[in-house]
């Protein structure tokens, strides 16, 4: 047995005290500075692409993005798994069962993400050509995804890590880290991209050698951070046994993992038969949709940091059985949403054209054409962030499928043979409106989920059985509860949910 640690500086934060719109909101807001960080590294990647390359490269940008996305995100919905898990751990008070998730998971999370890297390059060819990508970017997709997939172990692994802090209540730490990676990445792109001194000039290849190289720095940084740090989740090499899979923890992570992942992969392949659609109407419509895309990724952001940060916090009080202050937290975070991306939306509206002039040329037909796109579609994402905090707040329980099933009928039964079937009519205007038509969908889905569900009965270990308490979920009698809160017997006294199976 480990010696036992001293309490270090960097204790997980508790979730589950202090005023609710405070706390989300100082919780959110590193998450969203490192969403912004990352967009604002592919937008000053897009910038230098755009303008040194031509739109060719531009397009394909957005085609070689797309397929990354879509080959690492069942991977990915491991490790949003483990964070709930974790999440829940740290409500409990159940530090050995959040470590035994950490080393678990990790074992999981890092070979699969080897696996994919493994198999992407030949797969993406295929899917290069299935999507009909434009001759003239095709080189340019090609070259760009012959490095990326080397990327691929170390981008995910910085995820991982990152996530498993912001299941502990740390959201500052990884979003220090994510700043030293963008710098580097921005630092290197144009250094490798024109060649400079003794380096060569790489194109495209120069753009992924670059992600590689800060992803790398930055994966070794946060593990040397932690470890000198003595982090309460670190795991020492006498405690090596916890990479050891405990199947138990396996078959979570995997049913619930694997959901999530999907959800990612159905998003991406929806936007894979998008960009099919908008590739068929030549490259100055896919160089404005893809310019389009780079201001898209910056109207998610809000709704994406405070639908993370209510799953995080959403986890740690459904673990401490706090089910009052959950709905506390979804409420005030479509609040957060609806004022933050309203504003931002309102803003791109108005200076479409000065943001949409930074990745293509002034006065042109491109840009005209990005515009018109901008100003129809860009409104969905007000819905879709409605949509993804109440996603999060779901699934801080365990209830996944639900999600899954919700985004599959609105994205394939709806956006898509909307895009698809209204061409004839609309023109390329379809795929424009097909984003609010299935995005409002979306919405009226995740809200009738919320309010009429069973979410608040699904749980993430499949050993424990407590029951809520009744004082503090009204009008519903006692059921089980996601195994995470604390069971109570005769005399009145709480006892903590048992821990991790194998902790």
């Amino acid at each position: 047995m480990p010696p036992r640690r001293p309490e270090p500086p960097t204790a997980p934060r508790d979730l589950t005290r202090g005023p609710i719109a405070a706390t989300l909101l100082l919780f959110a807001l590193p998450i969203l500075g490192g969403n912004v960080l990352q967009s604002l590294n592919g937008s000053i990647n897009a910038v230098w692409i755009g303008h040194l390359l031509g739109p060719d490269a531009l397009a394909a940008i957005a085609n070689a993005n797309n397929i990354l996305f879509l080959l690492l995100g069942a991977v990915f919905g491991v490790g949003m798994a483990a964070t709930i898990l974790v999440a829940q751990a740290i409500g409990r008070a159940d530090l050995p069962g959040a470590r035994r998730v950490i080393g678990t998971s990790a074992t999981v999370f890092l070979g699969a993400s080897v696996l994919v890297a493994l198999a992407g390059l030949p797969l993406s060819g295929r899917v290069l050509a299935w999507m009909d990508t434009p001759a003239e970017a095709l080189p340019h997709a090609e070259a760009y995804l012959q490095i990326i997939f080397l990327a691929v172990p170390f981008l995910y692994a910085l995820a991982f890590l990152s996530a498993i802090l912001r299941g502990a209540g740390d959201s500052r730490t990884p979003f220090l880290f994510l700043l030293l990676v963008v710098a580097l990445d921005i630092v290197l792109v144009p250094l490798l991209l024109l060649g400079v001194g003794p380096l060569p000039a790489m194109g495209m290849a120069g753009a992924a050698a670059a992600n590689l190289i800060a992803n790398a720095l930055g994966v070794i940084a946060m593990l040397a951070w932690l470890r000198h740090r003595d982090h309460r989740l670190w795991i020492h090499r006498s405690e090596r046994a916890l990479y050891r899979p405990d199947w138990t923890i396996v078959r979570v992570l995997l049913a619930k993992g694997l959901p999530m992942g999907l959800q990612m992969v159905m998003l991406s392949a929806a936007m894979i038969a998008m960009i099919a659609m908008v590739n068929r109407h030549g490259i100055v419509t896919a160089a404005a949709y893809g310019a389009a895309l780079q201001l898209w990724t910056y109207v998610q952001m809000p709704a994406m940091a405070i639908g993370a940060a209510c799953s995080t916090m959403a986890a740690q009080n459904v673990g401490a059985g706090h089910w009052g202050r959950v709905s506390r937290v979804a409420g005030t975070g479509v609040a957060f949403n609806l004022l933050m991306t309203g504003v931002l939306i309102a803003a791109l509206i108005l200076f479409d054209r000065h943001a949409l002039a930074l990745f293509l040329p002034a006065g042109g037909e491109i840009l005209e054409t990005a515009r018109h796109l901008n100003r129809i579609a860009i409104w969905s994402f007000l819905f879709f962030g409605v949509t993804f905090v109440l996603f999060g707040v779901v699934r801080s329980t365990g209830a996944v499928l639900p999600p899954l099933l919700i985004l599959a009928v609105t994205l394939w039964g709806v956006r898509v043979p909307f895009a698809t079937w209204l061409q004839p009519v609309l023109g390329v205007d379809a795929i424009w409106w097909s984003f609010p038509a299935s995005a409002i969908c979306a919405m009226a889905l995740a809200i009738g989920y919320y309010r009429w569900g069973g979410w608040r009965s699904a749980r993430m270990l499949p050993d424990e059985e407590p029951v809520a308490i009744p004082s503090e979920v009204p009008a519903q009698p006692p059921s089980p509860i996601a195994g995470l809160c604390r069971a109570e017997d005769a005399s009145g006294r709480r006892h903590p949910a048992p821990a991790v199976r194998g902790a």
